[in-house]
């Protein structure tokens, strides 16, 4: 019954109910309940921009907590990401070359595991996993909701089963240099964790506010660290692909600056320099859609700009 309870609290009723998004600019279409054979069936909302015309080819922008980004009046917070608003201005300014959104819903229960990158918690001892998997949220509500981390078949069903439907259906550019995956807080590090596996198919990754604690504890943490040794060994070939993050220091972003201060110190080793990489801070900013909205053009131009 909590499990229940938290799930209709924090995804709210419209997430129930499907509600189509209301957008500003440009237009969505809804594919219901996408099929997969290695996750649940989620929503997929596609959007495109104002002169969409299937005789071009657009460059791709995949995103995670699709039901987040465009109408605040359906969410559960009533806050939303300003997606449309945003790419379409900058559209309309000429500060970006025009793209397409495929924005994937979570299905609320499954979210964290389908979130939670798995080589790096298949890294931990037996102990340390069930320490991950009895975890909490500051409710006390467990965070994982009995469900097991299955963060590979997430990937797979966008790499081999989405992306494929995507690049059928419209006029997108469907190489890696066009292809683009990015998210906040567990969705950044699925963003992350995406680009690593599949370096051949995502060119560029956004986390703000990456979720580097993958739980809400850091005593006796140890996925930070599994975070780090795996991204030591599988970040991409700098020449190759692009990589943003951004923190603030209030709300949940508080566990972040001296996290995301030791990736960028990997980052540097890795041969990654201001050509294919930034890291931004933006002091007493906060943990919200609110604030990924208000910095969500600087993401766009270090990523798709011209």
């Amino acid at each position: 019954m909590k499990n229940i309870l938290l799930f209709l609290l924090v995804f709210g009723a419209a997430q129930l109910l499907g509600q189509m998004p209301r957008v500003a600019l440009g237009r969505i279409e809804r594919i219901p309940d996408f099929p997969s054979k290695y996750v649940e069936a989620r929503n997929v909302d596609v959007w495109l921009p104002e002169a969409y015309d299937p005789a071009k080819k657009y460059k791709v922008l995949y995103m995670h907590d699709g039901q987040m980004l465009f109408d605040s009046s359906i969410n559960w917070n009533h806050l939303e990401w300003q997606v449309d608003e945003t790419i379409g201005r900058m559209i309309r300014a000429k500060q970006l070359s025009e793209c397409i959104v495929v924005a994937i819903w979570n299905t609320g229960k499954g979210r964290h595991a389908d979130y939670f990158p798995q080589k790096p918690f298949e890294s931990l001892t037996d102990v340390q996993k069930d320490g991950i998997y009895s975890a909490v949220r500051s409710n006390g509500y467990s965070v994982f909701n009995d469900t097991r981390i299955h963060s590979d078949n997430y990937l797979k069903f966008i790499v081999s089963e989405l992306k494929p439907y995507i690049d059928h259906k419209y006029a997108t550019r469907s190489d890696r240099k066009h292809t683009f995956i990015s998210g906040s807080s567990m969705g950044g590090l699925i963003s992350i964790y995406a680009i690593c596996e599949y370096p051949d198919v995502f060119g560029g990754a956004a986390g703000l506010s990456t979720h580097w604690p993958g739980i809400f504890t850091m005593e006796a943490n140890p996925i930070p660290e599994a975070m780090i040794n795996y991204l030591s060994t599988h970040l991409p070939d700098p020449k190759s692909h692009k990589i943003y993050f951004d923190y603030g220091d209030q709300t949940l972003d508080a566990m972040y600056p001296p996290l995301q201060k030791k990736v960028d110190e990997l980052m540097q080793k890795r041969g990654y320099s201001s050509k294919n990489w930034t890291t931004r801070y933006f002091p007493g900013e906060e943990h919200s859609e609110r604030a990924w909205s208000q910095r969500f053009n600087i993401t766009l131009v270090f990523l798709l700009g011209k």
